[in-house]
């Protein structure tokens, strides 16, 4: 089927990070799961989680929350040609995106989410993409080798270039070691081409 359940992400302090995502994103710690590093890792981990929202107030909240449960804010929110949207860091130094389409309020903040976005910055986005139809994956949205959406349930898959990734949330590209990161699908286990490794989903 190749529906994404949950993601893990890997942690030097997990009883940080379990408080962090319990507490500033509590509307969407139930797909994800945090569990203690095993690999060293630095800079940019090749990806990020985003959190989409109905209207700029809603992202300002959640941009709050993160910020006063520990988070950094590597992007503030602002308008741009596309919406309105900022970036935060996690403790465990996971970056997330928290985006509207919409550029106007039209009621009070929610703290509510209308998707989650794992977005994988990869080298080549059509053999990646290739990779993943070959998984039994659907391509939902596709823009040549530029970027790809895939149908994955509860977490949208989307592929896009390392570089154009880490310019979405406004930190430098460079990064070495570990992802950090396990993928919790139905769609089997195994590794991508560029290293994103897939599991089966954890209780």
């Amino acid at each position: 089927m190749g529906i994404i359940d949950s993601v893990t992400v890997e942690a030097t302090d997990t009883a940080a990070a379990e408080m962090f995502y319990a507490t500033a994103f509590d509307v969407v710690s139930s797909r994800v799961r945090v569990r203690a590093a095993q690999e060293p890792s630095t800079g940019f981990r090749g990806f990020t989680l985003s959190l989409i929202v109905s209207q700029p107030a809603d992202a300002d909240s959640l941009v709050d929350a993160a910020r006063q449960a520990g988070a950094t804010v590597v992007k503030p929110a602002t308008r741009s040609l596309w919406g309105y949207g900022g970036a935060i860091q996690a403790p465990d130094g996971t970056v997330w995106t928290i985006a509207s389409s919409k550029k106007k309020n039209v009621g009070p903040a929610a703290r509510a989410v209308d998707a989650i976005v794992l977005q994988l910055g990869v080298t080549d986005v059509s053999a990646t993409r290739q990779f993943y139809v070959d998984h039994g994956l659907t391509v939902t949205r596709s823009y040549g080798s530029r970027y790809v959406e895939l149908d994955t349930g509860p977490v949208t898959l989307a592929l896009n270039k390392r570089g154009a990734v880490a310019k979405n949330a406004g930190i430098s590209p460079d990064g070495t070691g570990s992802h950090r990161l396990s993928i919790g699908s139905d769609a089997g286990t195994f590794t991508d081409p560029d290293g994103f490794v897939w599991e089966a989903p954890t209780a």
